[in-house]
């Protein structure tokens, strides 16, 4: 693999514009050479001026780059270290607290009789434990994301300092010339992001504190969790290649079960949650783009950093809802088989994404739904409350998915007026708002 190739694959997406500029400053060395007088029609020292210009300017670039370079990795080292300080100041926090809530449990079981120490279990201990739990995992998990910025900040380090060199061998090898590795030993190899050897120490302190202080000196189990790629991209595909041969039985059985009901019901239902998880998935796909071209959609959409989705993990949602999805419509389908109400299970699968959106426990994605149902309650009341770009966005969103809305009224209407839960013989059925809806 050629480097360039090489260097846009393992590139940061967010700090693109912040590597070496490799690819032009090739280009640079190629028109150089094409461009050159020909010795036929010019003399030597003509020549040899036209090439010291060059080199003039493509070290200069070259420092340009550098420079750039340079404040780019003091920058983010600095932020590295803020966010060490602070990560190992609440990682003290804990352990003292952790410390002293057993001091006092002690102390408590020491003093007390059986039956208030089984009273106080019963109502804080308990509770302490609760928080406790949840406070190391989040602190294993922000100490796991450290370790990864880290790990993507010494590859930032060794891809620039990779491209220079490669780029100024380059140079010498085309111009006949040591001027390159000249360079290279007077301006790059006594650089900030060369010689800086800070965030090799901060891994090792990492990995450390981890193993000691949150692992209980398991190496390789902190090691592991430190190292492990997290399961999104895993699940991802995992839920993508169900759903897709999900979707192929769905067009077998659409084949060749029997088709002498009337499906037109059950295909609005399930259209409208289609698109709806469709949508989600393109969400997912614009995530992506915007985090390769730069945007920062976090901060325009007003997001909390500290808490949003990954494209990945948008992308994850949107396979695990489209294999639950195929598994409604295949339950629906064969619903005879199963002695299930064939139109139980449209219903069902919209209960089941209601639930999910506005279920106020602390899990799938909580923080994630709770700003959702705040954008969606500020588009609502939008004459009542003042609006920002997410909610326009979102409201556009929504204008986009106007045959969901009519889908879901269709489903309102049809489950208050005209449902066939057993049979023929349990039909209820009140024409008027039907016509309504159909316009016929």
């Amino acid at each position: 693999m050629k480097f360039a190739e090489h260097l846009g694959a393992h590139i940061t997406p967010e700090w693109r514009k912040q590597y070496i500029q490799y690819e032009l400053m090739k280009e640079m060395l190629y028109d150089a050479q094409e461009q050159a007088p020909s010795p036929d029609v010019t003399d030597y020292s003509s020549i040899q001026r036209y090439f010291a210009r060059f080199q003039e300017t493509f070290f200069q670039f070259c420092d340009k780059e550098l420079a750039k370079i340079n404040t780019f990795f003091l920058e983010k080292l600095s932020e590295a270290n803020r966010k060490c300080a602070s990560l190992k100041a609440e990682l003290q926090v804990f352990l003292n607290h952790h410390q002293q809530h057993h001091q006092r449990h002690a102390e408590l079981r020491h003093h007390r009789s059986v039956a208030n120490i089984q009273l106080f279990k019963d109502k804080e201990v308990k509770g302490q434990v609760v928080l406790s739990m949840r406070k190391l995992h989040d602190l294993k998990l922000a100490f796991s994301e450290f370790y990864l910025s880290l790990v993507l900040l010494q590859n930032y380090q060794t891809l620039n300092f990779t491209g220079f060199r490669k780029i100024l061998k380059k140079h010498d090898k085309m111009m006949q010339t040591t001027h390159g590795a000249e360079w290279r030993q007077a301006h790059m190899e006594t650089s900030s992001f060369y010689t800086n050897k800070e965030v090799d120490h901060l891994l090792k302190d990492v990995e450390q504190s981890v193993t000691s202080e949150l692992e209980g000196g398991d190496r390789s189990r902190a090691m592991k969790r430190l190292r492990n790629l997290p399961w999104t991209n895993f699940k991802t595909g995992l839920f993508s290649g169900m759903f897709l041969i999900l979707f192929v039985v769905l067009i077998v059985s659409g084949i060749f079960i029997d088709r002498s009901k009337d499906w037109e019901p059950a295909h609005q239902m399930y259209r409208g949650t289609f698109l709806v998880i469709f949508d989600l998935f393109l969400l997912g796909v614009n995530t992506y783009g915007w985090r390769s071209s730069g945007v920062n959609h976090v901060l325009i959409l007003e997001i909390d950093p500290r808490n949003h989705l990954s494209h990945g993990q948008i992308l994850e949602l949107a396979s695990f809802l489209g294999v639950v999805w195929a598994l409604s419509v295949l339950s629906y389908l064969y619903s005879e088989f199963l002695g299930i109400p064939p139109m139980a299970m449209p219903l069902v699968f919209v209960a089941f994404l209601i639930i999910v959106l506005i279920i106020p426990f602390n899990f799938f994605y909580y923080r994630a739904r709770m700003w959702l149902l705040r954008i969606l309650w500020r588009i609502f009341t939008a004459p009542y409350n003042h609006v920002g770009f997410a909610d326009f966005w979102l409201a556009d969103q929504l204008n986009s998915l106007v045959t969901v809305l009519l889908d879901f009224e269709f489903l309102i209407c049809y489950y208050a007026f005209e449902v066939e839960w057993l049979g023929d013989n349990s039909k209820f059925v009140l024409d008027f708002p039907l016509l309504l809806i159909t316009g016929q």
